[in-house]
Parts: structure tokens; sequence; C-alpha cells
């Protein structure tokens, strides 16, 4: 029995939102073998994927007041000032902006950057670019919260990517949500912005890998400057 449970511990949970995905994966590959046992083979590659994308596993999130933490698995694709959507409500000026990008291979369960208050849900019909775009942040499907603070209002963007054609949000308006929460889901391939307080210094660089509820983006709180970064 202990083996087992050796085993079982070893083994990453699988999001719900993935079941109906690896079963309908699964049941083609039984009917693939039924047919030519190769074909059966690749469906059962592809079955493993799937099963391996929708992976929910535990993570480690710092819990402070004014900590930001990485909402998304990926790269860090951007770190810039730019405007924010018309629909986050957190006005015309630009804001520091640190966008994570999740390639097929990535975790895609989506994690609250902050803890607080979801003040503002607002989802928006688009395109479906490359979300390592730039332009992607405007013109692709979207679906935007905004978390009040006591050190600001931090937005966070799920954005839909070139595969990605649902974006899931499990988190209502008016709820409160702690830092490393999981709050939503986008499915193939995808992108998280995160819109910082007007002065607030991302700690990040791009090219960085982020883990969510784990790497810190911001911490709202600090004081400390900006780092520096080497690639080697």
């Amino acid at each position: 029995m202990s083996v087992i449970r050796s085993i079982s511990s070893q083994l990453v949970p699988i999001h719900p939102q993935g079941m109906p995905f690896i079963g309908a994966f699964a049941l083609a590959s039984l009917v693939l073998f039924w047919f030519w046992s190769p074909l059966g083979w690749i469906g059962t590659i592809l079955t493993a994927w799937c099963a391996y994308f929708f992976r929910d596993p535990a993570r480690v999130t710092p819990v402070r007041e004014g900590i930001v933490v990485s909402p998304a698995d990926g790269r860090v694709s951007l770190v810039v000032n730019a405007v924010p959507p018309a629909e986050l409500g957190l006005g015309e000026r630009p804001l520091p902006r640190i966008s994570v990008f999740m390639s097929v291979f990535d975790c895609h369960v989506n994690r609250a950057p902050v803890a607080g208050r979801i003040e503002r849900i607002v989802y928006r019909p688009g395109t479906f670019l490359n979300a390592d775009l730039d332009k992607a942040s405007e013109e692709n499907e979207r679906n935007s919260v905004v978390i009040a603070t006591p050190g600001g209002r931090v937005g966070v963007v799920q954005i839909a990517g070139l595969v990605a054609r649902r974006i899931l949000c499990f988190v209502r308006e008016g709820e409160s949500i702690g830092v490393g929460d999981r709050f939503g889901m986008i499915r193939f391939g995808s992108r998280l912005d995160v819109y910082l307080p007007e002065g607030a210094r991302p700690l990040v660089a791009e090219g960085q890998t982020a883990i969510a509820g784990e790497t810190v983006l911001a911490d709202l709180k600090g004081s400390e400057g900006p780092r520096n970064f080497k690639v080697g």
C-alpha cells in the first residue's frame, strides 16, 4: 500500500476542466486501435499530452501584502509601459505591464497575481493572433479582471492566442481572492498581461521563465530598485 501511495504522491493532479478532453482523446485512441494499431498509439501519445496540458500542480505562494506574483506559467515576453484596455477602467495613462506567454507545453491554470477584491470582470470578443505579438493585447479575444488591493488596483487580462479558443474565468465580481488562488484557464496556448499601479517597479526581465503563483513580478510595498539581469 505504501508503494501505491508513494507513486500516487508523484502524480500531478488534473484540472476537472480537462477531463472531457482527456476522455475524448482516450475514446478516439481505442477506436483508432480497432482500425490500425499505429494510429492507436499516436492517439495514446496525444491523450498523454492532453493530460499533461491540463495538469494542475500545487504551488508555494509567497504571502505578504503588496506581493504581485505571476498569474501564469511561461516566458516573460514583455515588460513595458502601456495604456491599459479601456474596459479595465484604469485610466488612459501608460502603466507598467508585464506579459507572460504560455506555450502549449506550459500549465494553463491561471492564478491571482495579488490578494484583494474582484472589482470588475469584462469579456471582449476579438481575433486570434499569435499571443506573443504586442498588438494581441488590443485585438485578440480577452477577459479582463480588476483586483482592488490596499496598494492600488491591479489588472490582469487573459488573452486568447493563435490556437486558444476558450477563455475560462472561475471568479465573480465582488468576491475576495487570495494571492495565488486559481481564477481561470485558457485552453491551448495564450498570454496574460498584468497591469501594475503607476510607479510600481517590475522585478522580472523579458525572457525570464515565470511560474504561476510563485514567481514575484513586483512588490507594491517594497522600496527595492530595478533589478539587473544577465543571461547565461
